[in-house]
């Protein structure tokens, strides 16, 4: 049974889950703001997607994409912590690796004892969602604990990939 504290409204460790891409970047601004406002650790965490070998096992170097995937994600995770550093905010994150990222990211909520969560959709329409469920919407219909969903702005048609911008946390 979770620890039942004086306060429970006011969290102190905040989970952001991030993917780099303007709407998480948009979350973590806010997750910022209200880990400053409660004195909260932030908590970022990045999913990055695993392929079971049986899809299509000779077209995805799978080892080379987890890895380069890593890299990536601890590079920007590193950029977000200098400036979560500047702005006195106490920060951590991990790199998880699964098939079920709003499962991953379940797991850790759990793990980590985080008691609020701060998600952002991607504005995203049309089959796709629709088919494969939004982690958003997973997430926020699993969780347990107080959960802020920033909804996203349609992402632009020809509009750059998250990792050509030039954004203040990356």
């Amino acid at each position: 049974m979770p620890e039942v504290r004086a306060f429970p409204s006011i969290p102190t460790k905040i989970l952001l889950p991030i993917d780099f891409s303007p709407s998480s970047q948009a979350a973590l601004e806010m997750a910022a703001d209200l880990a400053q406002h409660f004195h909260a650790e932030l908590y970022l965490v990045n999913v990055i997607p695993y392929f079971p070998t049986t899809t299509l096992p000779d077209l995805i170097p799978e080892t080379e994409f987890v890895q380069e995937a890593r890299t990536f994600a601890e590079q920007h995770l590193a950029k977000c912590h200098a400036a979560l550093a500047a702005r006195g905010v106490k920060s951590t994150s991990s790199v998880e690796i699964g098939n079920d990222i709003a499962g991953n990211i379940i797991e850790v909520i759990e793990r980590e004892h985080i008691d609020m969560v701060v998600i952002s959709t991607h504005g995203i329409s049309g089959w796709h969602p629709l088919v494969f469920g939004s982690i958003a919407e997973k997430v926020v219909k699993l969780v347990q604990c107080p959960l802020l969903l920033l909804r996203s702005t349609k992402p632009e048609i020809g509009a750059k990939n998250p990792s050509e911008r030039s954004v203040e946390w990356w």
